[in-house]
């Protein structure tokens, strides 16, 4: 038998300029220790504030001006950390700063609890007459209004500060799901045709899962979940606990449910949050299950199964997708933003903003981080394959986003609500599709467009839908007060991938395991906003094929306006009203409409 020798690489052999340029945050980490220390000493400062922050309007914004500046350093120093530990989570260096980060911004955090403590115990008139007495405190008004809103599930200032100084142990599970995902878990090599191939997350989720090859890609799955079901009743331990820490927490504070304590943040109604995943669990569901039927026949499949579903159609048509000449064709494909926007993109390649190369315990998926005063980071595991370049497409338009915001507004007003975040990410895969489809008008070109861009609907309509429909089921079993083990979570996202997919695919037992794959559990109610901000971007990105440069501009001032407006209002800017059904149900239309196509391709 052979042995493959494609091996996973150690960090230490990764090339250099396929990796991001930390030294724009700090040249090293002893510099970023010193930091991280003297930070802490800002927060000493801020502290002496306590007991009378509020006794005058200059006393408050004084204080203030010391935690913004305190904060600005303080997200440098995290995203350092979360950045080493991302690329690397074997490195025990990494691991051990990782953990004295935890530990430092826990208590930096607890000094500053009174913060929020002396400002919700204001009466409204005494609030607002800060105010007036001082009116250059108007600057940090948005952020004031976020914690005074939170006056009736405040409680009292023991009671907070002993939350705050626990941050690091109630943030315990998130860590231990990604240390042991990263650095613990262990997939053998397994067999194929003779030869040995390695699998891993990153392997199996951006490569094994997408190749055309039937039996290498329903072998590398069953290797991948044998993993998991080793390590099923241990993550399931820790998902319940962050679930029992979620609810508990709720009722503290006075919450009629965790579900409404979660979205408070994100600035939308409960009714918007069932609303956004009712309709699409619901009507994108027939759709789907024709998609799947045309993949069955295409791939000449007696049945397709679960592992099946994101196999690529017409994968003997792949245009030149390496990460060298996919450079050139996302910065034209997204040039309908302006000049400003795609120097972002330039600087983006040039300066080293994207660790695109995979290795032994670098972090899985893709995200892009976007630090105030610095630039973004983007970390994906880059395969030559059209859906990374989508991927990579998606990462940009945060970055894009952040860059905008982080120039224009206060590091307390950048970052907009959850609900709006990934529409600008999605509406840069759109603008890339089109691009494509503008570039080569031929049949079957556009039959491979629009299977790119069913990618990006199944991954942001589907896969995080189901995701989000499985955490309101998890959440009404805790609240009822059901327990929350291994066979309990397995049957519950069963049910869930049932359901929607019907008898159109077979669901092994298996599949029951994939909220094992995710750490959006440990983020809140963060699944269902990728479809809200897809919907969006879908909407948005139909204006600016039909209205050009004035839907442009004002896309760019929403993403200029960063979190200084609540999410419907963000959408309004932009020339959408989200508080309706009609741009949900407008989305799912469009995608019959892309699968009515395929059929009319294929046939």
């Amino acid at each position: 038998m052979q042995s493959s020798t494609n091996k996973r690489m150690l960090r230490s052999d990764v090339p250099v300029e396929t990796t991001w340029d930390l030294t724009h945050l700090f040249e090293n980490r002893t510099a970023w220790k010193e930091s991280l220390l003297a930070n802490e000493k800002k927060f000493d400062e801020i502290a002496l504030f306590k007991g009378k922050l509020c006794s005058n309007a200059q006393t408050l914004y004084d204080c203030l001006v010391l935690l913004e500046k305190a904060y600005e350093e303080a997200v440098k120093i995290g995203t350092y950390s979360n950045l080493k530990q991302s690329e690397d989570a074997t490195n025990p260096e990494n691991q051990e700063d990782s953990m004295l980060y935890a530990t430092i911004a826990t208590r930096a955090q607890a000094k500053a609890t009174f913060i929020s403590s002396e400002i919700t115990s204001l009466s409204k008139e005494a609030y607002h007459q800060l105010f007036i007495e001082l009116p250059s405190l108007n600057v940090y008004k948005n952020y004031l209004d976020d914690i005074y809103q939170q006056k009736e599930h405040m409680l009292s200032p023991e009671t907070e500060l002993a939350f705050s100084s626990l941050g690091e142990v109630f943030n315990a599970p998130y860590r231990i799901y990604q240390v042991s995902k990263g650095a613990d878990m262990q997939f053998e090599d397994f067999e194929y045709q003779e030869e040995k191939l390695p699998n891993s997350f990153a392997l199996f989720e951006t490569k094994y899962e997408f190749t055309p090859d039937t039996d290498l890609r329903r072998t590398a799955y069953d290797s991948f979940t044998k993993t998991l079901s080793m390590y099923n009743n241990t993550y399931a331990s820790v998902y319940a606990t962050e679930v029992k820490k979620q609810v508990t927490i709720s009722k503290l504070r006075g919450y009629a449910s965790v579900t409404e304590m979660l979205l408070e943040p994100h600035k939308v109604s409960t009714d918007m949050y069932n609303r956004q995943i009712d309709i699409l669990f619901t009507q994108l569901a027939p759709h789907m299950r024709r998609f799947a039927q045309i993949k069955k026949e295409q791939l000449g499949l007696d049945q397709i199964r679960f592992c099946d579903l994101k196999t690529p159609l017409d994968s003997a048509f792949n245009p030149p997708a390496n990460y060298e000449s996919i450079q050139k064709v996302i910065i034209e494909a997204l040039g309908v933003l302006g000049e400003n926007y795609t120097d972002i993109i330039k600087r983006a390649f040039d300066e080293r903003w994207i660790d695109y190369s995979d290795n032994v315990g670098k972090s899985t998926g893709a995200f892009c981080a976007s630090p105030y005063g610095v630039h973004s980071y983007i970390l994906i595991s880059y395969q030559e394959s059209m859906r990374s370049a989508f991927t990579l497409a998606h990462e940009l338009g945060h970055a894009g986003h952040f860059n905008i915001a982080n120039k224009t507004q206060r590091i307390f007003d950048t970052r907009p609500s959850t609900y709006f975040v990934e529409a600008p990410s999605t509406m840069n895969e759109i603008l890339l599709a089109n691009h494509l489809m503008k570039s080569n008008d031929s049949p079957q070109m556009k039959r491979w467009v629009i299977l790119q861009l069913m990618g990006t609907y199944y991954h942001n309509f589907v896969t995080h839908l189901l995701e989000a429909e499985f955490q309101r089921r998890v959440y009404a079993h805790a609240e009822a007060g059901g327990g929350l083990t291994a066979k309990v979570l397995n049957g519950l996202k069963l049910s869930v991938i049932k359901e929607f997919w019907g008898d159109a695919v077979e669901i092994d037992d298996a599949a029951g395991m994939t909220w094992m794959r995710q750490p959006h559990y440990y983020m809140g109610l963060y699944p269902y906003t990728y479809s809200a901000g897809l919907t969006l971007s879908t909407a948005v990105s139909k204006e600016i094929s039909s209205k050009g440069k004035p839907a442009v501009d004002r896309w760019l001032s929403v993403l200029a306006a960063g979190g200084t407006k609540r999410p419907l209002d963000l959408a309004l800017m932009a020339g959408i009203d989200m508080s309706t059904t009609e741009p949900v149900q407008s989305a799912v239309s469009y995608v019959g409409e892309l699968i009515d196509e395929l059929e009319r391709l294929y046939k």
